[in-house]
């Protein structure tokens, strides 16, 4: 059961409150204290800011280049340290590639409870986050590190892309389809292994998915049939379509019978294995998804917080085969069309759930 760790030593995921991006603030909250901020600058050069909550942050620097910056960290959701470093490192570049761009280097965000856990361990954590960054191609050329209670690892990555190759979350268009490029069930998959109840074959393939480079969106980024790009993470699948359709303007029909489920999955959710911040997102956005007869294990995948998840492609639908394509071709063996965005029918963008 589970993955690796030392006896000698507390489990990482015992010295935190919450793992991976399920202990991001939830969308609700998130949305009151953004409300109490003052307008700031903004130049003509920042052709993505905090306007749509995007992945990143972009910035032209002439007409053939703009610079992508992102940062993203969170406490443990594994308690090997390797693997731990690996996943944080992979769901950071991942922001990168889900605007269009690719990487060019790394900075490294440390906070460790330094007399809790052993220098080795912390170098082990240090050390796959770097070896994520070579495969990826980029170094980490610097960072900071601060003493702290709860062990949080993560990345600040700047890339760079084309301004017109950007691909931002609020240009989809009506008609185009979803295509997500990894299963669903990494939120599930914590939930049990926090309980000791993941077996190890489960384990294995919550650190293949959460370890693969999402490195198939800087492709995408020049595809012209790609018109928004995202990546699920913290808020689920249901909270990034939403912000999808908010910045686009539309709805979104999803067909919760396409999603791409990780193994087990579903015998874990009957088996009434989910994370809190799978009820905190539903609080925090449920209103706008809809569907009829919902039953909890639906809400509980549309809901789940994806650690390191999948790309989410709004795509011209004559494309559609074509991109599947680019996905599987890139090792994306689950990527399916799981959706539609269609013309708002109400006074504000909704997510519909169809069985």
């Amino acid at each position: 059961m589970n993955g690796p760790h030392t006896n000698a030593h507390p489990r990482l995921t015992s010295l935190a409150h919450g793992g991976g991006c399920g202990c991001k603030i939830s969308p609700a909250i998130l949305s009151q204290i953004l409300a109490k901020m003052p307008v700031g600058i903004m130049p003509k050069e920042l052709l993505v800011g905090t306007e749509t909550s995007d992945d990143a942050a972009v910035w032209r620097l002439n007409d053939q280049q703009a610079l992508v910056a992102t940062t993203d960290f969170f406490t443990p959701v594994v308690d090997d340290p390797a693997d731990f470093g690996a996943i944080a490192a992979t769901n950071a570049i991942s922001d990168i590639y889900a605007m269009g761009a690719r990487p060019i280097f790394a900075l490294a965000l440390v906070g460790m409870p330094v007399q809790v856990l052993p220098a080795e361990t912390v170098a082990a954590i240090l050390r796959a986050g770097q070896q994520v960054c070579q495969s990826a191609g980029i170094p980490i050329a610097g960072g900071h590190t601060i003493d702290s209670v709860e062990p949080i690892y993560g990345l600040v990555v700047l890339g760079l892309a084309h301004p017109d190759h950007i691909r931002r979350n609020r240009d989809a268009r009506e008609g185009d389809v979803l295509i997500l490029g990894k299963g669903l069930g990494v939120g599930v998959y914590s939930a049990a292994f926090k309980k000791d109840a993941l077996p190890e074959a489960l384990y294995r393939e919550m650190i293949a998915s959460t370890t693969q480079l999402n490195r198939v969106g800087a492709e995408l980024g020049q595809d012209a049939a790609v018109h928004a790009l995202t990546d699920i993470t913290g808020f689920g699948l249901a909270g990034h379509v939403l912000e999808i359709a908010r910045g686009s303007g539309l709805d979104a029909q999803v067909s919760l019978s396409a999603l791409p489920l990780l193994p087990g999955v579903s015998d874990l959710i009957a088996a009434g294995f989910f994370t809190g911040a799978s009820d905190r997102n539903w609080e925090s956005y449920g209103s706008d998804v809809e569907i009829r007869d919902m039953q909890q294990a639906q809400k509980v995948l549309v809901t789940d917080p994806q650690t390191s998840g999948g790309l989410l492609a709004c795509v011209a639908p004559e494309s559609v085969d074509r991109v599947l394509s680019v996905f599987q071709a890139a090792g994306f063996s689950r990527a399916t069309a799981i959706g539609t965005m269609t013309a708002m029918q109400s006074d504000r963008p909704k997510v519909r759930l169809n069985i």
